[in-house]
């Protein structure tokens, strides 16, 4: 897609069209999980594999423009609930990581309480909301290491302007149970534990090894503009790639990642002031 190209207005589907929708892509996503079964990760190793390959953490509780806190603190909840049944799975050789097979559906009786979602661009209420921050810290991981992401579904919706931005535009991926999925192949030889855990006030993750990286990534914004679409949205776009590098910090090639198109729920240019934390 180019930035001169058009982007449709979203549809307004009424609520059984979303019913029948999202019963036929849960059903089509089961099939697909019965028919990769015997390439999916399920060992899972407590004790630390020995090198560290990627690393990062991103705050649990931030004050979000018209989002109540007690939504933020409920979704501190759910991410203890969801990392710890991912914590110290193990990616071997030619095996597929799947986010929500590996979490599974979150319902109150395994403990999910309600918070916030993001439906058509606007703040809802629901069971296990607020996971999305954990599938964004796992996929930045992954664009970091030498694992292959099959499946990631960018933010539709650009909700909050930025302020404090540590990440580019468009670097995070949307989740939804079961068929917004983000799932991650390992080609190497190497295996690949994925471990999460929580401090007092942030969401840690860790990509580690049983062999070290022979590679460090960097992840570079190369373009980024707005447009207004003849029905009057404003469209938020971008170019996300990614430079390889060898241990003693020599480029060997670049590679095209990601263009992300979000239609933006606030003014493109709104002053200093008005500007609302948002979640990276």
């Amino acid at each position: 897609m180019t930035a001169s190209a058009s982007i449709p207005k979203p549809i307004r589907r009424s609520r059984l069209r979303l019913i029948a929708g999202i019963s036929y892509y849960r059903l089509r996503r089961y099939w697909q999980w019965l028919r990769m079964d015997s390439h999916v990760s399920r060992v899972r190793r407590l004790e630390p594999l020995a090198h560290v390959v990627f690393a990062h953490r991103t705050p649990l509780l931030r004050n979000l423009q018209d989002v109540e806190m007690w939504l933020q603190h409920n979704k501190v909840m759910n991410l203890k609930i969801a990392s710890g049944r991912i914590h110290g799975v193990c990616l071997r050789p030619g095996e597929t990581f799947s986010y929500w097979r590996t979490i599974g559906k979150p319902t109150r009786r395994k403990g999910y309480v309600p918070g916030m979602l993001l439906q058509h661009g606007k703040v809802k209420v629901g069971i296990g909301g607020g996971l999305c921050q954990l599938s964004n810290l796992i996929y930045w991981m992954t664009l970091h290491t030498p694992l292959v992401v099959t499946e990631r579904y960018r933010h539709s919706y650009d909700v909050f302007p930025d302020a404090g931005r540590t990440q580019p535009f468009g670097s995070g991926a949307t989740c939804f149970y079961n068929y917004i999925d983000l799932q991650i192949k390992n080609p190497t030889q190497s295996t690949y534990q994925l471990c999460l855990y929580m401090t007092g006030d942030e969401l840690v993750g860790e990509w580690r090894s049983d062999s070290p990286s022979p590679y460090t990534y960097e992840i570079i914004e190369k373009r980024h503009w707005f447009t207004q679409e003849l029905w009057g949205g404003y469209i938020r776009h971008n170019e996300l790639y990614r430079n390889r590098y060898d241990l003693q910090g020599q480029l060997l090639g670049e590679e095209f990642i990601a263009e992300n198109h979000a239609l933006m729920m606030y003014e493109p240019c709104l002053p200093e002031k008005t500007l609302g934390n948002r979640e990276r």
